[in-house]
């Protein structure tokens, strides 16, 4: 993996750190890359149940290194310059944005595509896009996180909010001080680590899959991924685990 990305696993909780600090962790060619393995390595990882996205420093990411793309005299980006979970790249797996400091641009796709995201008080998420006469076609998605007019308000304005406020248009989960970060993201991460992984992802894939279909469409959707679920050894597991009293042991099948 690229040095510019770190990947440590604590637990059953993978971490993947950008580590640019000095660039305010901004995607250039090697962060892409790290990206690129470290999102493979732990959907190929059976010692990681859930991955915690960060950054090192005191920024989450700044988004597409500008420097990078204006030597390169770069148009459009390429679309795997990184990776973009549930488009580019299928990670059935949980992943937890850990944000601190600023989320912009491609930093802002980073934290939209995770799963959860825990939010620093310091955190400010933008897309700038239209500030520098770039694109955001990456942004589509987001109007199934948080309101059109909260979207709109996004890509027109080019303004970041703050953590409050993206918590309160549902695009953080959690707010929490900048020092307790890492350690929240990490509790939150352990709580759906401890849960069944076949539950879990098949909860995962069914959330994914309503979007774009309509009620009907969506529960038969659901049935169908939960069949599996419900005929697995985890699935008799759990019940005996509660009467016996006693922590399930999860195998996975």
């Amino acid at each position: 993996m690229a040095e510019a990305v770190r990947y440590a696993v604590e637990g059953g909780v993978a971490w993947l750190v950008i580590d640019r600090p000095e660039a305010r962790n901004a995607i250039n060619r090697a962060v892409g890359e790290g990206l690129w393995d470290g999102f493979r390595r732990f959907e190929a990882d059976p010692a990681a149940a859930v991955l915690v996205l960060t950054g090192a420093g005191d920024a989450f990411c700044a988004g597409a290194d500008l420097k990078e793309m204006a030597a390169l005299a770069m148009t459009v980006p390429p679309r795997d310059m990184a990776p973009h979970l549930g488009r580019n790249l299928q990670v059935t797996k949980p992943v937890v944005a850990a944000v601190n400091g600023v989320a912009l641009g491609g930093g802002f796709l980073l934290a939209m595509m995770c799963d959860l995201c825990v939010a620093a008080s310091s955190a400010r998420f933008g897309i700038t896009e239209a500030r520098w006469g770039r694109g955001a076609p990456w942004a589509a998605p987001l109007p199934w996180l948080v309101p059109p007019r909260v979207a709109l308000e996004l890509l027109l304005t080019g303004e970041p909010i703050d953590a409050r406020r993206a918590h309160e248009v549902g695009l953080v989960n959690r707010v929490v001080p900048d020092a307790a970060l890492r350690q929240e993201a990490g509790r939150l991460a352990a709580a759906v680590a401890a849960n069944a992984p076949l539950s879990v992802r098949a909860a995962k894939a069914m959330v994914q899959a309503a979007a774009g279909r309509d009620l009907d469409a969506a529960i038969d959707e659901g049935w169908r991924l939960f069949e599996p679920v419900y005929r697995s050894e985890d699935a008799q597991e759990g019940p005996r685990a509660f009467l016996e009293k006693r922590p399930p042991v999860w195998k996975g099948r």
